[in-house]
């Protein structure tokens, strides 16, 4: 007996050695993503992204970082840095001097800075803020840029207004009538003050200028070197927006895990919020960046002085790890 299985184990062992072995499981990349702000509903995307494993299955470890820092731009063109989320207007000034970084995909496809005021105040184009008192969160940035944009487009100048810098307080300004009109993101605080009682009217930059918004930004060297992370990134950021709108209940659950006190806040006020939000993402071609809103841009950066000249813009952007429809 003894002697018919030792050929039987021999070729046992032999089978499972010419057996394939299962390849080890590839650690994940490290992936820190600056977005500029504060946890909000607003990066539902990135938490639904994470959660549901859209990185992981990229190979990717993305955790969201909240630094409020001006110069993550400065770092990906050091190469400290592999992507950021950014707005159209700091890849062109960062490019402005001298900083390798390519925007590679939008995420808002509309410009998400308006104008919020008191319907009483009967401001209901841009021409209509001449000689108002207007609170404005800082005199840099995307706000900055919206206002201006909106100046332009109802043919005034900063000097036709008087601006009133308050920090991050533009509801309460309107709400006390401590101010005529606010500079905002067009998918918080009018909402905000809505859910308060007041009935507003808000001036759209999106409505009058086409300008780039928010997206995912990378360094020229890491586009040469490693294309295959960014297009991963990509892929995995707009499955998450994807998925965030096409079901914002499971997406406001998810965000409970990353947002203290959404829950327990005002959890219907955020979730319009949410709501507003996918309304500035929607796209035929999700993360496509269009190149009139690079032109537009770009002129409003020349007429405010923070560009001295024109830039190449076919670097500046790039549509090539986008998918089709």
């Amino acid at each position: 007996m003894m002697k018919k299985l030792i050929p039987a184990l021999f070729l046992l062992s032999l089978l499972a050695a010419c057996a394939p072995q299962a390849a080890p499981t590839q650690a994940l990349v490290p992936v820190s993503l600056p977005v500029g702000y504060i946890p909000n509903v607003q990066f539902a995307p990135l938490y639904v992204a994470i959660e549901n494993g859209y990185f992981r299955e990229e190979g990717l470890d993305v955790t969201v970082d909240y630094s409020m820092e001006n110069d993550n731009l400065a770092l990906i063109g050091a190469g400290r840095l592999d992507f950021a989320i950014v707005s159209g207007e700091q890849v062109l000034l960062a490019r402005a001097q001298g900083l390798p970084v390519v925007y590679t995909a939008a995420w808002y496809q509309q410009y998400p800075v308006g104008i919020v005021a008191k319907s009483e105040q009967g401001i209901q184009t841009p021409a209509d803020l001449k000689g108002k008192k207007i609170a404005v969160p800082v005199l840099a940035g995307a706000s900055y840029i919206g206002l201006r944009a909106l100046l332009s487009a109802g043919g005034l100048q900063e000097s036709d207004v008087e601006l009133d810098v308050v920090g991050f307080t533009q509801a309460e300004m309107v709400a006390t009538d401590h101010d005529d009109a606010a500079v905002i993101y067009v998918a918080n605080e009018p909402v905000q003050l809505e859910a308060r009682g007041y009935t507003v009217d808000v001036l759209r930059v999106s409505d009058y200028l086409p300008m780039v918004a928010n997206g995912l930004a990378t360094s020229e060297q890491m586009l040469r070197d490693n294309p295959e992370r960014v297009q991963k990134m990509i892929r995995a950021l707009l499955r998450g927006i994807q998925a965030a709108a096409a079901d914002p209940d499971a997406a406001f659950e998810i965000c409970k895990k990353y947002v203290d006190n959404l829950a327990t806040g005002d959890p219907e006020t955020q979730k319009k919020v949410l709501a507003a939000s996918i309304e500035l993402w929607k796209a035929d071609r999700l993360g496509y960046s269009d190149p009139q809103a690079w032109e537009n841009m770009q002129s409003i950066l020349l007429e405010m002085g923070l560009l001295k000249a024109p830039l190449d813009l076919s670097v500046a952007y790039t549509n090539q790890y986008v998918p089709e429809k």
